[in-house]
């Protein structure tokens, strides 16, 4: 009897450890720009291949088809967003507030920032996002040289990935988060930095890693207050497994806050990836049966999230498009004399 008292112990003490996986929600070096030239400004290519999406179908009829090839965009790092506090927008600040591919001798490529915030001694902030939010449900796919999307193969209905897993802004399968981590280079600057992620239901959560005060690459670490080590301690519940969608995590963006008493004027930072510590929401188990193939319910639900999400991203593409379209490309010659009528 004792001996069996000490056995049931032990495997208490085993279960009572949680095992937590550790993946890469993105990686900034995977969006560099490999494919679509831009003859204007001279650059070998302006898109990422693997993460390229097509807008066109959300433009409408009254485009013209030339008009909803040129739709297209990805999350190429010079294609991302700055966001500055109202009070700090200003067209000037705004110009001088974007993301640049940036060369590292140990990271081959890596995303670089520049912020302009106000020199005058208020608070500010400014939020780094992508140009879309990043889909959940794209389905893997391959991309030619001009950025066409291609119709799916056999070989990508087998992956078990989407397009935007394995460190290009999804995380699925996840439950409880336990850690998240940046890997970024500081120019002491004393800005605090903060992660952006959107959970499954759209809900964000802005995670404080500290300040960049610092020189060189380090890592800035945001760990869960409310995660619960022992499993003893946490509140077990017993759900359907089948057909439940599994829980996902994306990234949303990072949020820099300058204070007032601090420097203010031009920002600069880079970063190389973000990478997450997680309980797996659905252990992988050997079923006997495979109910999606039967049901096949989780896909229509995923197919139907995935038309949502990209309703949404075509929609803020077409304004995009449109805008482009009304800029004013005309310039007037330098200040001068006019030419006499005889010349």
């Amino acid at each position: 009897m004792k001996r069996i008292f000490i056995l049931v112990a032990i495997a208490l003490c085993v279960v009572s450890v949680v095992s937590a996986e550790q993946s890469v929600l993105i990686d900034f070096s995977n969006l560099v720009a490999d494919i679509i030239p831009d003859q204007d400004n001279d650059k070998a290519a302006t898109q990422n291949r693997a993460t390229m999406m097509d807008f066109g179908k959300q433009a409408g009829a009254s485009f013209s088809g030339d008009d909803k090839r040129a739709m297209k965009t990805s999350l190429a790092l010079e294609n991302w967003d700055v966001v500055l506090a109202s009070s700090s927008r200003t067209p000037m600040s705004q110009a001088k507030s974007f993301v640049v591919e940036a060369p590292s001798k140990e990271f081959t490529m890596v995303m670089g920032l520049r912020v302009s915030f106000p020199v005058a001694p208020f608070n500010s902030w400014a939020i780094v996002k992508p140009p879309f939010e990043i889909p959940a449900f794209e389905y893997m796919a391959q991309v030619d040289d001009e950025g066409n999307v291609q119709p799916q193969t056999d070989e990508d209905r087998a992956s078990k990935f989407t397009r935007f897993e394995q460190g290009n802004g999804v995380l699925k399968n996840v439950g409880s988060i336990k850690a998240v981590q940046v890997r970024a280079y500081g120019l002491n600057f004393p800005h605090t930095l903060s992660t952006i992620i959107i959970d499954s239901f759209g809900n964000e959560q802005i995670m404080q890693m500290g300040n960049l005060q610092y020189d060189g690459w380090g890592t800035r670490v945001w760990r869960n207050p409310n995660y619960i080590q022992n499993v003893r301690n946490r509140e077990v519940r017993l759900y359907p497994l089948y057909p439940k969608t599994t829980p996902f995590i994306k990234f949303g963006g990072f949020l820099v806050q300058r204070d007032a008493a601090h420097e203010g004027g031009d920002f600069i930072a880079y970063f190389k990836d973000v990478e997450v510590i997680y309980d797996k929401a659905v252990l992988d188990t050997n079923r006997d049966i495979d109910d999606e193939r039967i049901w096949n319910i989780v896909a229509e639900r995923e197919e139907a999230r995935k038309n949502f999400e990209i309703s949404r991203f075509g929609q803020m593409q077409v304004l995009r498009h449109l805008e482009k379209q009304r800029l004013a490309n005309e310039t007037f010659p330098q200040e001068g004399p006019l030419p006499s009528a005889g010349t």
